[in-house]
C-alpha cells in the first residue's frame, strides 16, 4: 500500500476514545480457511478485512486532501456503492457463464 515501510502499519481508536498505533511484529504470513465459516463468521471476517484495507489505503495518502476533494455529500459513497452492485452482478454473470459453459462440454472443469 505504501512505497516505504512505516515503523507504523496501522492505527484504531478503541472504545475509551483513546488511539492506538499498531506496529506488525513478525513477518510471517497465514490464511484462514473459509470453507468451513458459518454465514455470520464469514460476514464477520469479510468486515475485517474490508476494514483494514479501508485503513491501509487511507494510510497510503493524505487524508486531508482526500476528504477535501471528496467533500460533504454522499455522492462518492453512492457512485462506490453502485458500482460495487454493478460489478458483483457482472461477477454473477461470469460464474453463470461458466458454469453454462463446464455443463455444455465446452469447457473442462479440473478440481484440485
Amino acid at each position: 500500500m505504501q512505497e516505504a515501510s512505516d515503523i507504523f502499519l496501522g492505527w484504531t481508536k478503541g472504545d475509551s476514545g483513546h488511539d492506538f498505533y499498531l506496529r506488525q511484529l513478525r513477518d510471517m504470513k497465514t490464511s484462514v480457511e473459509i470453507e468451513g465459516m458459518s454465514e455470520t463468521d464469514l460476514r464477520g471476517y469479510s468486515h475485517l478485512c474490508g476494514w483494514a484495507l479501508a485503513h491501509s489505503h487511507a494510510r497510503s495518502g493524505n487524508r486531508f486532501a482526500i476528504s477535501g476533494y471528496l467533500g460533504q455529500s454522499d455522492r462518492f459513497d453512492r457512485a462506490i456503492a453502485n458500482f460495487a452492485v454493478a460489478y458483483a452482478d457482472q461477477t454473477e454473470r461470469d460464474y453463470k457463464a461458466l458454469a453454462d459453459a463446464v455443463a455444455a462440454g465446452q469447457i473442462k472443469a479440473i478440481e484440485e
